[in-house]
């Protein structure tokens, strides 16, 4: 499972990340985390805003902090 957490490196940036490793490490799965914090490779994403959240490729949420159960749902979803 690949996971891109988009952003700059602000506060919300690194809650979307803090939430996904904590979801990450409840479920018990592994997975290639990285952030980009590359204006460019974050406009190949055609995110409007940031924070985004990306998993395996498909953009999951942008401009805003995804709560932890949308998380976690969309990381079960992604490993099923």
């Amino acid at each position: 499972m690949e996971i891109r957490i988009l952003g700059p490196g602000c506060p919300r940036c690194h809650e979307v990340e803090k939430r996904t490793i904590n979801v990450l490490a409840q479920l018990s799965v592994a997975a290639d985390v990285q952030k980009i914090s590359d204006i460019k490779k974050i406009m190949e994403y055609s995110i409007i805003g940031t924070p985004g959240l990306v998993i395996n490729g498909n953009v999951k949420c942008s401009g805003r902090i995804p709560s932890l159960e949308e998380i976690k749902r969309w990381i079960q979803e992604a490993v099923a």
